[in-house]
């Protein structure tokens, strides 16, 4: 079964019947401010990709990794990964995945999939877990936007290995942190192989459409890994800009500032709107937690504001609106019933 995403703005579209062009699209969680891609070299659309040793080095250096391998996006990866767990594991073993209950759906359809029986958390992490299991965490939460420390994530870590298990932690949105949230350091100061570290490069650089992402983790699984992606899984224009734009640290600089800024200001004009809601916020995207959460998606579709309405239906999910997208949102804001 499919599960529903923001970005499918075609669809609303036709849904309410209103045309594209005239749509606010705040459904997904990606930057509304592009990494600037120059004219590329001829050579790039010519010849086959190749995931250089440059590259790698850029990524290393960004990540802060011993070992990363580029995806086709993280979502390739969460989609093989009940395969390559069992090619390290023997498959007849009882199988166990833990996983938030609010976070993104693809993890637990993944191992739904392949037949995990799935137990669920949420602000707490895991402490009683199955021999040979897997552990999800996604950090920050999307959408609730909560987060664990390094603290807590070395504890799980250690409980993980004394069980055999894997862990995964899901660091889609954390570019927009500073360098020390990541957990990825941490995997070159232990020697627990059984750590997946996932990591976005489309969200904060605003190139979702690239389809690109990184995995940390140690040699052993970054050979099974790059083994079972195949030698062109990204291609070659992808793996240029990429490499380009984590060398970038002023635009990268550039585009923490604004995205903070502007997450701000949606922030603001959704308090307004909405004094008693739970307001819950990233630079990259901000939750809104109301009880007619269903009532107010339908009123900024017929407004042309597609949002995200939460799996739970409990919440909207706002990307970062732009200046211009912000000041038409807060003109509809006036004239729709939120109450």
């Amino acid at each position: 079964m499919a599960m529903i995403h923001g970005g499918q703005l075609s669809k609303i579209a036709e849904q309410y019947n209103i045309p594209e062009t005239e749509w606010i699209d705040l459904s997904t969680g990606i930057a509304p401010f592009s990494y600037p891609v120059q004219c590329l070299p001829d050579h790039v659309w010519q010849n086959l990709p190749n995931v250089s040793t440059s590259l790698l080095t850029t990524a290393r250096l960004y990540y802060q990794a011993d070992y990363c391998w580029p995806l086709a996006g993280s979502q390739n990866l969460i989609e093989k990964l009940p395969m390559l767990w069992r090619q390290k594991c023997h498959p007849l073993l009882n199988r166990h995945v833990y996983l938030p209950k609010v976070g993104y759906k693809e993890h637990q359809q993944a191992w739904s999939n392949a037949g995990y029986q799935l137990h669920f958390y949420q602000q707490t992490l895991p402490t009683n877990i199955e021999n040979n299991s897997v552990v999800v965490v996604i950090n920050p939460n999307n959408p609730l936007t909560d987060v664990f420390s390094i603290t807590q994530l070395k504890q799980l870590q250690q409980h993980c290995h004394q069980q055999q298990a894997l862990l995964i932690i899901d660091e889609a949105f954390a570019d927009i942190y500073d360098k020390a949230f990541s957990f990825v350091p941490q995997l070159n100061k232990v020697a627990i192989t059984d750590t997946l570290i996932l990591r976005s490069f489309g969200k904060f650089f605003g190139l979702a459409g690239l389809r690109v992402g990184f995995v940390c983790c140690q040699q052993a699984w970054y050979e099974l890994i790059k083994e079972n992606t195949g030698p062109w899984s990204v291609n070659g224009p992808a793996l240029y800009i990429t490499e380009q734009a984590l060398q970038d640290k002023a635009w990268q600089a550039k585009q923490t500032l604004r995205l903070q800024q502007h997450s701000q200001s949606l922030k603001n004009l959704l308090a307004i709107y909405f004094p008693d809601a739970r307001i819950e916020a990233n630079a990259l995207f901000i939750t809104l937690f109301v009880d007619n959460a269903e009532v107010i998606y339908d009123q900024l579709c017929r407004k042309a504001v597609y949002v995200r309405l939460t799996d739970e239906k409990n919440a909207l999910r706002f990307g970062i609106a732009t200046e211009q997208q912000l000041i038409q949102l807060e003109k509809i804001m006036a004239k729709i019933n939120l109450g």
